[in-house]
């Protein structure tokens, strides 16, 4: 058999009774979940953060990034949603490189998928315990996100998985916002119709049981750009982009049409410096148009203690990414602050 299995994983109900959420943890999540979903269904106009390293690859570097946002979060308040992206599990083009600290909790060790399990459950609350910021994460495998759902505040279907069926009718079982990216091609169709597939009621098979969903009225779109058959990058954060998107949204029946800018990956083409004066742009469009600022609900931005990347080694530098290059954390405030004046 080409398939050997390591270890077989406890039952999400296992893990939650021997990690679990004390009540004053799930009273603050809650408040959040419900402040958030009035953002998307268009009873507060203020404007969501979701900012936070690429990948979390350590536990400590994480609770004091969020420790920091926390204290931004608390000045910009009356105008911003700040949201941590704790981003545990990632999604590799070719299958190689780092997947997270769901596959490896020690970047530098064989992967662990149990350790791994245990150890995002782990640094979710802690974040949530330290600074009153319940979180979001990529919803790579959905089966996985059982160990999380009493965590996390949002959720995102990466543009490798947004075609998948099952990330499809678990997002439509979700109570929390979930956004359905584009795929690396780019294609705003299939962006939708996942959107779509969330907002509706299914009956499938999860975890092994016959299961119907209610569908979830606060899956969105995020545009996060799209790369040609020449590999170029094409950005989709233009005025004419969200027009584009808010004619197409106008066409169909959802419901709470909403969308994220993420400004890097192929919006920036991974030149993370450029997510400055892109969300500059986002924030004019959105200030030019009142039809684009009802729609544009947010933007998510990649940002950590160091700007920059750097290989995992033996003596790699605490708080600098492993994958994609991100802002430092001076010009992350400035950036929340700059966000929180135009808005």
């Amino acid at each position: 058999m080409s398939i050997k299995i390591n270890h077989e994983l406890p039952l999400p109900e296992v893990l939650k009774n021997e990690y679990p959420l004390s009540d004053e943890l799930k009273a603050a999540k809650q408040l959040r979940d419900e402040e958030i979903r009035r953002i998307f269904t268009g009873e507060s106009d203020k404007f969501v953060v979701l900012v936070g390293p690429c990948s979390a690859d350590n536990e400590d570097t994480v609770c004091e990034y969020v420790s920091r946002l926390k204290k931004v979060a608390d000045k910009v308040s009356d105008k911003l949603m700040i949201i941590p992206r704790v981003y545990t599990n990632k999604p590799r083009t070719t299958g190689d490189g780092y997947k997270g600290m769901l596959h490896q909790p020690d970047p530098d060790k064989a992967p662990d998928l149990l350790a791994g399990i245990i150890a995002i459950r782990k640094m979710h609350i802690r974040v949530l315990q330290e600074t009153g910021l319940s979180s979001a994460d990529e919803m790579l495998y959905p089966e996985n996100r059982s160990y999380l759902d009493d965590v996390l505040s949002y959720e995102a279907i990466g543009a490798r998985s947004v075609e998948n069926q099952q990330h499809r009718l678990t997002a439509s079982g979700m109570d929390i916002p979930v956004g359905m990216k584009n795929p690396t091609s780019g294609d705003l169709s299939v962006m939708l119709n996942s959107v779509i597939a969330a907002q509706h009621p299914h009956h499938f098979i999860y975890r092994g049981c016959d299961v119907e969903t209610s569908g979830n009225p606060l899956a969105h779109t995020i545009l996060r750009g799209g790369v040609n058959k020449y590999g170029q990058t094409i950005p989709n954060y233009h005025y004419e982009d969200l027009m584009r998107l808010y004619d197409l949204y106008s066409k169909k029946n959802l419901k709470n049409p909403a969308v994220i800018v993420d400004v890097n990956h192929s919006n920036s083409g991974k030149q993370y410096k450029e997510q400055i004066r892109i969300v500059s742009e986002v924030l004019h469009s959105r200030n030019y148009n009142p039809d684009v600022k009802k729609l544009v609900k947010g933007v998510m931005i990649e940002s950590y203690l160091l700007e920059g990347r750097q290989d995992i080694s033996d003596h790699m530098t605490p708080g600098c990414s492993i994958t994609d290059p991100c802002l430092g954390w001076e010009d992350t405030e400035r950036l929340i602050y700059d966000i929180a004046d135009k808005c």
